[in-house]
């Protein structure tokens, strides 16, 4: 049996996409955290955005973490494979009345709220003005009237939740009213796969960059709603280009494969991340392990790191 005070861990990568440089800084600190502590880590590939899954994404996302010298204990968790689960949770989301139909279409969202904005390269999402809140009696009800099938929203009744990121510090996290947690697909959201799954695989900490902070006050509603024990959170700053928004297309290819193709060494591209993560000098050329001894939250960071992997790489063979 696992020990009560044994951290649990996960790296989640998205195979919407390759694996690059700021997933895989963000990526090798979560390993670090819990593998520095003798914790338990797993791997969950989050595929339900389906339509955004990249082919051979999720071979080519298990490559690169090998590459770099990420390992995990037990299998691989597919999150497609869970949906069972996540429909368990809906099930007892509606049963106890927070959860109702939503007809509306973002294009209508967006003409009711105000404009979302950006910051370091983040959308934020639109403020939902409660529109179908108690206006249909049930799902049928909504697809019968308006010839659409409805998504799930949970009733929001704070207008802000308090918490505190081991990184980020003491937060007052504003929430952007009634959120979905089940798309008109019927498929799970992220804000509620991500709970449920954290929550089965008894996960306790989750370390990922900052612009995911502002989906923690939903998540931890989720939690609380579906009576969950809550996992320590720890945001990073963000990798940025020289333009100061989150690494993209934009600045050219930044992929992890891309540099394997092109002959830079694992240790080479972790000693890189490292400097990058206040963990090792310029230059260093290491595997993950031989960071355990110097790993501490305190030492990365505090401002996004601007990625230049020109000089990062000069002089390797």
């Amino acid at each position: 049996m696992r020990d009560q005070t044994t951290p649990v861990g996960r790296l989640a990568p998205s195979p919407t996409g390759v694996l690059h440089l700021g997933n895989a800084r963000s990526l090798l600190l979560a390993w670090l955290s819990i593998r520095s502590r003798g914790g338990v880590l797993s791997l969950r590939i989050e595929d339900i955005d389906g339509p955004r899954v990249r082919a051979g994404a999720i071979d080519q996302t298990i490559e690169d973490l090998l590459w770099l010298g990420l390992d995990w204990d037990g299998e691989p968790l597919i999150q497609t494979q869970q949906l069972s689960r996540h429909q368990q949770s809906l099930d007892l989301l509606q049963q106890a009345g927070w959860v109702y139909p939503c007809t509306c279409t973002r294009k209508e969202v967006e003409e009711a709220a105000s404009a979302p904005h950006e910051s370091h390269g983040i959308v934020a999402e639109t403020v939902y003005p409660g529109t179908c809140r108690d206006r249909w009696r049930d799902v049928e009800e909504a697809r019968t009237v308006t010839g659409r099938d409805p998504a799930l929203r949970l009733r929001v009744t704070p207008s802000s939740v308090p918490f505190v990121d081991l990184f980020a510090g003491a937060q007052e996290g504003q929430l952007s009213g009634d959120f979905v947690i089940q798309k008109r697909d019927g498929t799970p959201s992220y804000q509620l796969a991500v709970v449920v799954d954290d929550a089965a695989q008894g996960v306790t900490e989750v370390l990922r960059a900052d612009d995911l902070l502002t989906s923690t006050p939903r998540q931890i509603l989720l939690y609380q709603h579906l009576n969950a024990a809550l996992p320590q959170f720890i945001h990073v700053p963000l990798v940025v280009g020289p333009d100061g928004r989150r690494l993209a297309k934009r600045h050219g290819d930044t992929s992890v494969a891309r540099y394997r193709r092109d002959g830079v060494s694992p240790e080479t591209l972790v000693g890189a991340l490292a400097f990058a993560s206040g963990l090792a000098t310029e230059g260093t050329r290491c595997r993950p392990e031989d960071l355990l001894g110097e790993f501490q939250l305190d030492r990365i960071p505090a401002e996004p790191v601007v990625w230049d992997g020109q000089r990062c790489f000069e002089g390797e063979d």
